[in-house]
C-alpha cells in the first residue's frame, strides 16, 4: 500500500554534481506526493544548484567539517522533524543525519561487513551498486521501497534575476552560442589549456559565439582568464560572474556545450544542450552525464570508448588504462591524468562536426 508523507528530508552530503543528480529522486517524490514538503540537507557550498529547484521547500547546509556547536545546532533543527528521511550517501554521517531527522528512515548502504551497524539505524536500506549502476539509477532504486513511480529528469532551474544577469552578459550579440567550461574542481579531471584554445578558435571561425564559464574561485578564474587572453575580445568570459542558477540560464541559451567531468557538464546534459563531455579516469557507467529524457530503467553508458546517448557525447581519454577510476596518474586529486593530456583538439573538433549545424 502506498504511504504518503507530509514532510521529507533528502540527505545528499557530497559534491555539487552528486547533489544535482539527486534531483530525479526528489522530483519522483514530489510527483507522487504533491502535498509533501521536501527539504534537502547538503554540504555548504553545494546548495546553489538547488536554490531555484521548484520541488523543494528549503535546503539545509552543513559544513563538511562542522564544529561541535554547528553539529548541535543542526541536530536541534532536524531532530525528528520529518515523517521520512532518505540518505542517498552510504557514509556514516548522512546515515546518522537520516536517523536523527526522520520518524521513518530509508537509505543507500554498501553491503559490506564493516557497514552492517548502519543497517540498524534505518527502517529499510537498499544496497548501493558502486560499480555497474549509474548514480541516478542508484538514487531511483529508493522509489521501489517507497512504492512510487520513478522520474528520471535531472532538474536544472534558475530565478528571474539569474536570467537577467545572462541577458546583461550576452548583450545584443547574435549567433549560435557555444559554452565551454574549461576548469573542473580537481586537476585529475582537467584537459590541457591548448586544447580549449584550439577548440574555441575553431568554433569562432565557424560562426559560433563562445562563452567561457567558471566559478568565483581564484584559481579557476585565473585559469579561465589565461585562456580568454589568448582568444579574440568577442569571447565572453563569464568566470565568476554568474551564480550556479545563472550558469543554468546561460546553458539554456546555448546550442552547444563542451566540458570535463564536472557538475556544469551534468547541468548542460540535463538542460538538453548538445553536450561533449571529456572523461579521463572517471567511469562513465557510474558518473556519465545523464542525457535529457533518458529512461530510468537502463544505464546510458558503457565503460569503454567514445559513445553517444541522446544529447550527450562522451569522449574518453586516450590511454589503454582509461577509465582507471583513480584520482590522476599519481593517485591524488592534484595530479594530472595522462589519458586526458593525450587527447588532441582535433578529436574534439571532429565530434563537434558530427552534430548537424551545417558546418
Amino acid at each position: 500500500m502506498k504511504v504518503s508523507h507530509r514532510s521529507v528530508l533528502v540527505v545528499v552530503t557530497r559534491r555539487i554534481g552528486d547533489v544535482l543528480l539527486a534531483t530525479p529522486l526528489i522530483r519522483s517524490i514530489k510527483q507522487a506526493w504533491p502535498g509533501a514538503q521536501i527539504d534537502a540537507l547538503v554540504f555548504d557550498g553545494t546548495q546553489g544548484v538547488l536554490s531555484a529547484n521548484p520541488d523543494l521547500r528549503s535546503v539545509h547546509a552543513v559544513p563538511e567539517r562542522p564544529t561541535l556547536t554547528q553539529h548541535l545546532a543542526l541536530i536541534a533543527r532536524l531532530f525528528k522533524r520529518y515523517d521520512l528521511a532518505l540518505s542517498l550517501v552510504p557514509g556514516d554521517r548522512p546515515t546518522l543525519y537520516a536517523w536523527l531527522a526522520g520518524k521513518r528512515r530509508i537509505g543507500l548502504l554498501l553491503d559490506a561487513p564493516g557497514q552492517r551497524w548502519k543497517q540498524h539505524l534505518l527502517d529499510h536500506w537498499v544496497a548501493l551498486d558502486a560499480v555497474n549502476t549509474h548514480i541516478v539509477r542508484s538514487h531511483l532504486a529508493l522509489t521501489k521501497t517507497l512504492d512510487i513511480p520513478a522520474c528520471s529528469d535531472v532538474v536544472v532551474a534558475w530565478r528571474s534575476e539569474d536570467a537577467a544577469a545572462v541577458d546583461a552578459l550576452l548583450g545584443k550579440s547574435c549567433g549560435a552560442l557555444a559554452v565551454l567550461h574549461p576548469y573542473p574542481k580537481f586537476r585529475y579531471k582537467m584537459w590541457h589549456e591548448q586544447g580549449w584554445i584550439d577548440v574555441a578558435r575553431w568554433l569562432l571561425d565557424n560562426g559560433f559565439r563562445v562563452a567561457l564559464t567558471g566559478s568565483p574561485d581564484a584559481g579557476e578564474r585565473a585559469y579561465v582568464d589565461t585562456i580568454a587572453r589568448q582568444l579574440p575580445d568577442t569571447v565572453i568570459n563569464a568566470a565568476g560572474r554568474l551564480t550556479l542558477g545563472g550558469t543554468a540560464a546561460l546553458l539554456a541559451r546555448a546550442q552547444f556545450y563542451i566540458g570535463p567531468d564536472t557538475a556544469i557538464t551534468h547541468m548542460a546534459a540535463a538542460a538538453g544542450v548538445p553536450t561533449l563531455a571529456l572523461f579521463g579516469p572517471t567511469d562513465p557507467v557510474k558518473w556519465g552525464p545523464w542525457p535529457k529524457g533518458h529512461p530510468a530503467n537502463a544505464n546510458p553508458w558503457r565503460r569503454l570508448g567514445d559513445q553517444r546517448a541522446g544529447n550527450v557525447q562522451i569522449i574518453q581519454g586516450r590511454a589503454a588504462c582509461a577509465p582507471c577510476g583513480h584520482e590522476g596518474c599519481d593517485r591524488h586529486i592534484a595530479s594530472a591524468s595522462d589519458c586526458l593530456q593525450a587527447l588532441a583538439a582535433d578529436i574534439v573538433i571532429k565530434r563537434i562536426k558530427s552534430y548537424s549545424y551545417g558546418i
